[in-house]
Protein backbone atom coordinates (compact mmCIF):
# COMPACT_ATOMS: atom_id res chain seq x y z
CA UNK A 1 0.00 0.00 0.00
CA UNK A 2 1.32 3.48 -1.14
CA UNK A 3 0.31 6.73 0.77
CA UNK A 4 0.48 9.75 -0.97
CA UNK A 5 -1.17 12.85 0.77
CA UNK A 6 -2.90 15.11 -2.00
CA UNK A 7 -2.11 18.61 0.43
CA UNK A 8 -0.86 18.81 3.81
CA UNK A 9 -4.14 19.52 5.33
CA UNK A 10 -6.46 17.14 3.74
CA UNK A 11 -6.75 14.39 1.17
CA UNK A 12 -4.17 10.62 0.19
CA UNK A 13 -4.53 8.40 -2.86
CA UNK A 14 -3.80 5.23 -1.91
CA UNK A 15 -2.54 2.85 -4.31
CA UNK A 16 -1.04 -1.03 -4.64
CA UNK A 17 -4.87 -2.18 -3.23
CA UNK A 18 -7.55 -3.64 -4.54
CA UNK A 19 -10.77 -2.67 -2.96
CA UNK A 20 -12.78 -5.92 -3.98
CA UNK A 21 -10.20 -8.07 -2.23
CA UNK A 22 -8.51 -6.30 1.11
CA UNK A 23 -7.29 -8.00 3.78
CA UNK A 24 -8.24 -7.70 7.58
CA UNK A 25 -4.81 -5.91 8.19
CA UNK A 26 -5.56 -3.69 4.91
CA UNK A 27 -9.01 -2.70 6.12
CA UNK A 28 -7.68 -1.45 9.62
CA UNK A 29 -5.29 0.40 7.68
CA UNK A 30 -7.56 1.84 5.70
CA UNK A 31 -9.41 3.01 8.83
CA UNK A 32 -6.62 4.75 10.23
CA UNK A 33 -6.01 6.59 7.01
CA UNK A 34 -9.49 7.73 7.09
CA UNK A 35 -9.48 9.01 10.36
CA UNK A 36 -5.91 10.89 9.89
CA UNK A 37 -6.27 12.59 5.84
CA UNK A 38 -10.54 12.52 5.63
CA UNK A 39 -10.47 11.74 1.96
CA UNK A 40 -8.93 8.69 0.38
CA UNK A 41 -8.60 8.01 -3.20
CA UNK A 42 -8.13 4.94 -5.04
CA UNK A 43 -7.61 4.73 -9.08
CA UNK A 44 -8.05 1.77 -11.11
CA UNK A 45 -10.52 0.00 -9.16
CA UNK A 46 -13.15 -2.90 -11.44
CA UNK A 47 -16.08 -3.34 -8.86
CA UNK A 48 -19.18 -4.75 -9.30
CA UNK A 49 -22.01 -3.04 -7.36
CA UNK A 50 -22.32 -5.66 -4.78
CA UNK A 51 -18.24 -5.17 -4.18
CA UNK A 52 -18.80 -1.41 -3.57
CA UNK A 53 -21.43 -1.59 -1.48
CA UNK A 54 -19.10 -4.64 0.34
CA UNK A 55 -16.49 -2.10 0.95
CA UNK A 56 -18.47 0.45 2.22
CA UNK A 57 -19.73 -1.93 5.15
CA UNK A 58 -16.30 -2.27 6.58
CA UNK A 59 -17.17 1.00 8.35
CA UNK A 60 -20.87 0.70 8.84
CA UNK A 61 -24.65 0.15 7.93
CA UNK A 62 -25.51 1.13 4.46
CA UNK A 63 -27.39 4.69 4.48
CA UNK A 64 -30.56 4.88 2.42
CA UNK A 65 -30.80 8.27 0.68
CA UNK A 66 -34.18 10.47 1.51
CA UNK A 67 -35.25 10.77 -1.89
CA UNK A 68 -35.58 7.32 -1.68
CA UNK A 69 -38.04 7.20 1.22
CA UNK A 70 -41.66 8.28 2.15
CA UNK A 71 -42.55 8.93 -0.73
CA UNK A 72 -39.73 10.25 -2.89
CA UNK A 73 -38.26 8.08 -5.53
CA UNK A 74 -38.83 4.62 -3.45
CA UNK A 75 -40.13 1.78 -4.52
CA UNK A 76 -39.09 2.22 -7.85
CA UNK A 77 -38.60 -1.27 -10.02
CA UNK A 78 -35.16 -2.84 -9.98
CA UNK A 79 -33.78 0.18 -7.85
CA UNK A 80 -31.10 -0.76 -5.33
CA UNK A 81 -32.45 1.85 -1.97
CA UNK A 82 -28.39 2.21 -0.94
CA UNK A 83 -27.33 3.25 -4.41
CA UNK A 84 -27.45 6.98 -4.91
CA UNK A 85 -26.67 7.20 -8.89
CA UNK A 86 -25.08 10.45 -10.05
CA UNK A 87 -25.51 10.51 -14.13
CA UNK A 88 -25.29 13.95 -15.39
CA UNK A 89 -26.38 14.06 -19.27
CA UNK A 90 -24.65 16.76 -21.76
CA UNK A 91 -27.93 19.09 -21.90
CA UNK A 92 -28.39 18.91 -18.17
CA UNK A 93 -29.17 22.05 -16.65
CA UNK A 94 -27.32 21.62 -13.46
CA UNK A 95 -25.54 18.49 -11.46
CA UNK A 96 -25.51 17.52 -8.22
CA UNK A 97 -23.17 19.22 -5.14
CA UNK A 98 -22.87 22.44 -6.89
CA UNK A 99 -22.11 24.32 -3.75
CA UNK A 100 -19.95 23.59 -0.47
CA UNK A 101 -21.93 20.74 1.72
CA UNK A 102 -22.16 17.61 3.94
CA UNK A 103 -23.87 15.24 2.07
CA UNK A 104 -27.45 15.57 3.51
CA UNK A 105 -26.34 17.07 7.11
CA UNK A 106 -30.54 17.53 7.25
CA UNK A 107 -30.85 14.03 8.77
CA UNK A 108 -31.25 13.57 12.52
CA UNK A 109 -28.27 11.01 12.12
CA UNK A 110 -26.44 11.80 9.13
CA UNK A 111 -23.99 9.72 7.14
CA UNK A 112 -20.64 8.86 8.62
CA UNK A 113 -19.12 9.11 4.99
CA UNK A 114 -19.39 8.79 1.34
CA UNK A 115 -18.12 6.83 -1.28
CA UNK A 116 -18.45 8.02 -4.92
CA UNK A 117 -17.25 5.38 -7.85
CA UNK A 118 -17.25 7.26 -10.71
CA UNK A 119 -16.70 5.26 -14.19
CA UNK A 120 -17.37 7.69 -16.94
CA UNK A 121 -15.92 11.53 -16.97
CA UNK A 122 -16.39 14.31 -19.15
CA UNK A 123 -14.64 14.34 -22.34
CA UNK A 124 -13.10 17.84 -21.56
CA UNK A 125 -11.43 16.70 -18.44
CA UNK A 126 -13.50 18.72 -16.42
CA UNK A 127 -16.03 17.49 -13.38
CA UNK A 128 -13.50 17.66 -10.07
CA UNK A 129 -14.58 17.63 -6.78
CA UNK A 130 -13.25 20.22 -3.70
CA UNK A 131 -12.96 19.02 -0.45
CA UNK A 132 -12.68 21.40 2.92
CA UNK A 133 -11.23 20.25 6.60
CA UNK A 134 -13.53 21.41 8.55
CA UNK A 135 -11.61 20.91 11.90
CA UNK A 136 -9.16 23.30 10.30
CA UNK A 137 -11.68 25.65 9.35
CA UNK A 138 -12.91 25.44 13.05
CA UNK A 139 -9.06 25.58 14.25
CA UNK A 140 -8.72 29.22 12.56
CA UNK A 141 -11.33 30.93 14.04
CA UNK A 142 -10.98 33.47 16.56
CA UNK A 143 -11.23 32.80 20.15
CA UNK A 144 -14.13 34.79 20.17
CA UNK A 145 -16.31 33.38 17.71
CA UNK A 146 -15.33 29.93 18.96
CA UNK A 147 -16.90 30.67 22.37
CA UNK A 148 -19.60 32.06 20.79
CA UNK A 149 -20.16 29.38 18.22
CA UNK A 150 -19.53 26.70 20.86
CA UNK A 151 -22.54 26.83 22.55
CA UNK A 152 -25.20 27.50 19.11
CA UNK A 153 -26.93 24.99 17.13
CA UNK A 154 -27.99 25.30 13.54
CA UNK A 155 -31.29 23.86 11.96
CA UNK A 156 -30.64 22.05 8.71
CA UNK A 157 -33.75 21.84 6.53
CA UNK A 158 -33.35 19.25 3.52
CA UNK A 159 -36.22 21.22 1.59
CA UNK A 160 -33.67 24.51 1.57
CA UNK A 161 -31.35 21.70 -0.94
CA UNK A 162 -34.52 20.43 -2.95
CA UNK A 163 -35.43 24.11 -3.72
CA UNK A 164 -32.09 24.69 -4.86
CA UNK A 165 -32.93 21.88 -8.32
CA UNK A 166 -36.33 23.40 -8.42
CA UNK A 167 -38.44 20.45 -6.65
CA UNK A 168 -41.32 20.85 -4.44
CA UNK A 169 -42.42 18.65 -1.66
CA UNK A 170 -46.49 16.80 -3.18
CA UNK A 171 -48.73 16.08 -0.71
CA UNK A 172 -47.60 12.55 1.20
CA UNK A 173 -44.21 13.52 1.07
CA UNK A 174 -41.59 14.26 3.77
CA UNK A 175 -37.72 15.73 3.77
CA UNK A 176 -35.75 15.17 6.99
CA UNK A 177 -34.92 18.42 9.04
CA UNK A 178 -32.75 18.52 12.31
CA UNK A 179 -30.97 20.36 15.12
CA UNK A 180 -27.46 20.60 15.02
CA UNK A 181 -24.29 22.11 16.60
CA UNK A 182 -22.66 24.59 15.05
CA UNK A 183 -19.23 23.08 16.87
CA UNK A 184 -19.43 19.29 17.05
CA UNK A 185 -17.08 17.00 18.35
CA UNK A 186 -15.98 13.82 16.31
CA UNK A 187 -16.61 10.64 18.15
CA UNK A 188 -13.91 8.95 17.14
CA UNK A 189 -10.90 11.17 16.76
CA UNK A 190 -12.94 13.27 19.67
CA UNK A 191 -11.53 16.52 17.42
CA UNK A 192 -14.03 20.25 17.25
CA UNK A 193 -15.14 20.99 13.68
CA UNK A 194 -16.97 23.63 11.94
CA UNK A 195 -20.96 22.16 10.54
CA UNK A 196 -23.26 24.51 8.55
CA UNK A 197 -22.98 24.80 5.45
CA UNK A 198 -24.70 26.63 2.13
CA UNK A 199 -27.26 23.64 1.34
CA UNK A 200 -28.98 22.63 4.24
CA UNK A 201 -28.76 25.33 7.04
CA UNK A 202 -31.43 27.50 7.29
CA UNK A 203 -30.38 29.70 10.60
CA UNK A 204 -28.88 29.38 13.95
CA UNK A 205 -31.39 28.84 17.00
CA UNK A 206 -31.62 31.03 19.80
CA UNK A 207 -30.42 34.68 17.65
CA UNK A 208 -32.17 37.14 15.46
CA UNK A 209 -32.48 36.29 11.85
CA UNK A 210 -30.61 39.03 10.85
CA UNK A 211 -27.43 37.74 12.94
CA UNK A 212 -27.70 34.13 11.96
CA UNK A 213 -28.23 35.49 8.49
CA UNK A 214 -24.75 37.10 8.69
CA UNK A 215 -22.93 34.29 10.98
CA UNK A 216 -23.54 31.71 8.47
CA UNK A 217 -22.76 34.17 5.40
CA UNK A 218 -19.96 35.10 6.32
CA UNK A 219 -18.99 31.20 7.73
CA UNK A 220 -19.74 30.15 4.34
CA UNK A 221 -17.79 32.37 2.96
CA UNK A 222 -14.62 31.68 4.73
CA UNK A 223 -14.77 28.07 3.97
CA UNK A 224 -15.31 28.75 0.22
CA UNK A 225 -12.30 31.38 0.40
CA UNK A 226 -9.85 29.19 2.12
CA UNK A 227 -7.81 27.06 -0.26
CA UNK A 228 -5.33 26.40 2.52
CA UNK A 229 -7.90 23.78 4.09
CA UNK A 230 -9.01 22.48 0.61
CA UNK A 231 -7.97 19.66 -1.37
CA UNK A 232 -9.19 18.84 -5.81
CA UNK A 233 -9.66 15.48 -6.82
CA UNK A 234 -9.55 14.48 -10.12
CA UNK A 235 -11.60 12.25 -11.37
CA UNK A 236 -10.36 9.10 -14.02
CA UNK A 237 -12.06 6.79 -15.26
CA UNK A 238 -13.11 3.67 -12.28
CA UNK A 239 -11.70 5.97 -9.17
CA UNK A 240 -13.15 5.56 -5.98
CA UNK A 241 -13.36 8.48 -3.40
CA UNK A 242 -14.65 8.28 -0.08
CA UNK A 243 -14.54 11.12 2.57
CA UNK A 244 -15.80 11.75 6.08
CA UNK A 245 -18.96 13.84 5.71
CA UNK A 246 -18.83 14.57 9.37
CA UNK A 247 -15.90 16.78 9.09
CA UNK A 248 -15.67 17.37 5.22
CA UNK A 249 -17.29 19.58 3.23
CA UNK A 250 -17.21 19.05 -0.73
CA UNK A 251 -18.16 20.97 -3.60
CA UNK A 252 -18.53 19.26 -6.84
CA UNK A 253 -17.10 21.71 -10.01
CA UNK A 254 -19.47 22.11 -13.03
CA UNK A 255 -17.15 22.90 -15.68
CA UNK A 256 -18.38 20.16 -18.08
CA UNK A 257 -21.78 21.41 -19.38
CA UNK A 258 -22.37 19.38 -22.70
CA UNK A 259 -20.55 16.43 -21.58
CA UNK A 260 -21.30 13.15 -19.50
CA UNK A 261 -20.91 11.70 -16.29
CA UNK A 262 -21.33 8.99 -14.64
CA UNK A 263 -20.83 7.64 -10.69
CA UNK A 264 -22.49 5.76 -8.24
CA UNK A 265 -22.25 6.63 -4.19
CA UNK A 266 -22.95 4.78 -1.32
CA UNK A 267 -23.43 6.50 2.32
CA UNK A 268 -22.62 4.62 5.65
CA UNK A 269 -24.75 5.33 8.46
CA UNK A 270 -23.34 7.27 11.79
CA UNK A 271 -24.02 5.25 15.00
CA UNK A 272 -25.41 8.76 16.36
CA UNK A 273 -25.92 12.02 15.60
CA UNK A 274 -23.76 15.03 16.22
CA UNK A 275 -22.80 15.74 20.05
CA UNK A 276 -21.35 19.39 20.75
CA UNK A 277 -17.87 19.98 21.66
CA UNK A 278 -17.92 21.37 24.86
CA UNK A 279 -14.01 23.33 25.74
CA UNK A 280 -12.59 22.76 28.89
Amino acid sequence: MLVTPITPMIGAEISGLSLANLSDTEIREIKDLFLTHMVLVFRDQELTRDEHKAFAQNFGELHIHPSKRSGMGAGKEGEDPELFIIDTKPDAIQSNGEAWHSDVSCEEVPPLASLLYVTKTPENDGGDTMFANMYEAYNELSADLKNLLHSKFAFHDGEIDLRNYGIRLKPGQVYPKATHPVIPKHPETQRPYLFVNGSFTSHIEGIAKWESDMLLEGLHRYVAASPKFQCRVKWRKNTLTMWDNRCVQHHAIRDYVGYSRYGERVSVLAKESPKPYLAS
